[in-house]
């Protein structure tokens, strides 16, 4: 344990360059007393390792001193290879770079660890998109990309659902959701979301931006889809569900509507349950979404979306009620 402790403690300063007593204990899970203990074994051992006094010091090691990787597990070693997704680097133009940064991973590995690392790639796949998806590829993704990485701005002509916009961005982090690219990217001192198929022109610059510290794309991206699920389905509905029913709302609910379901305990002299769920903003959308129920479900509130329910159910068994004279008009 205290070797792979003393491994971590070597490759954060070599990553991080200049790290607190504090900091390494929290990263290490340990007290700061353990911490002075391990360093003062490093430097007993022979590694270059030295204290910054004051307010801003901290350890570091000698500046050119370089720890070898030969302190992996075979379960760590495993994981990095894991990381090297193949399609989501090809599509921001980091294939080569990838595929060379595994062989010189590979070459540093001990040779006991090189063939269940090299398998991972083999039993392992990632697919984004969903189910009857496509993965979108987008025309300016690779140059959105490199402005991420160094920091400039870019300029974008973006279509949106409402209108054609210009906008001068700092681009911030990108993220795969479901197949898709989106730009998390500071217009105007707010971070904003845009859909990387949907930049129409995009031309990067060589204005450098002011990353925000306290940004953390992770957090940012998990706020904002909390955000757009609860403004897509701002209103309740009690539904009556068959048992059938329940079966078919736990396989086609969106997620946020499932997690917020409340289910009565008991059942009425049919064997149907009570539900009151979440559903979309207008009584359109929410009554669309729960048609894909059938005949398994029955609205009970609001009023007007079993009005609705109503009206488009009877619309469709008008619709349906002539099928077979309009059959015999299609077979003429």
């Amino acid at each position: 344990m205290r070797a792979s402790r003393l491994f971590s403690i070597l490759t954060t300063l070599q990553a991080r360059g200049q790290v607190t007593a504090p900091e390494l204990a929290e990263a290490c899970e340990v007290s700061v007393r353990t911490i002075y203990r391990d360093i003062d074994a490093l430097a007993a051992a022979g590694v270059p390792v030295y204290a910054d006094r004051g307010a801003e010091g901290g350890y570091r090691l000698l500046d050119g001193y370089r720890v070898r990787l030969n302190g992996l597990s075979q379960g760590e070693a495993e994981a990095l290879f894991m990381a090297g997704l193949p399609g989501p680097a090809a599509a921001l133009g980091l294939d080569a770079a990838m595929v060379a940064a595994q062989t010189k991973l590979m070459a540093a590995l001990p040779e006991n660890l090189r063939p269940n690392a090299r398998g991972m790639q083999q039993r392992f796949h990632l697919d984004a998109p969903g189910w009857f998806g496509e993965t979108e590829e987008p025309e300016h993704l690779r140059a959105i990309a490199g402005a991420v990485l160094r920091e400039t701005m870019l300029e974008i002509r973006y279509q949106s659902w409402k209108a054609e916009k210009r906008r001068r961005v700092a681009p911030l982090g990108l993220v795969l959701k479901g197949g898709s690219w989106y730009l998390a990217g500071l217009v105007d001192g707010n971070v904003r979301t845009y859909r990387v198929a949907r930049v129409l022109d995009c031309v990067t610059l060589e204005t450098p931006f002011a990353r925000p510290a306290e940004f953390d794309l992770a957090a940012y991206w998990r706020a904002s889809i909390e955000r757009l699920e609860a403004e897509l389905h701002p209103n309740e509905a009690t539904v009556r569900l068959s048992p059938l029913g329940l079966k078919l709302f736990d396989a086609l609910a969106h997620p946020y509507v499932k997690a917020r379901m409340r289910l009565t305990d008991g059942t009425d002299a049919d064997g149907w349950r009570l539900a009151t769920m979440p559903v979309g903003k207008t009584v359109w959308h929410a009554a669309t979404e729960l048609l894909r129920l059938g005949a398994e479900a029955e609205v009970v509130a609001p009023l007007e979306l079993r009005e609705k329910m109503a009206e488009l159910t009877s619309a469709m068994a008008a619709r349906y009620a002539d099928a077979p004279a309009r059959r015999a008009v299609a077979g003429r």
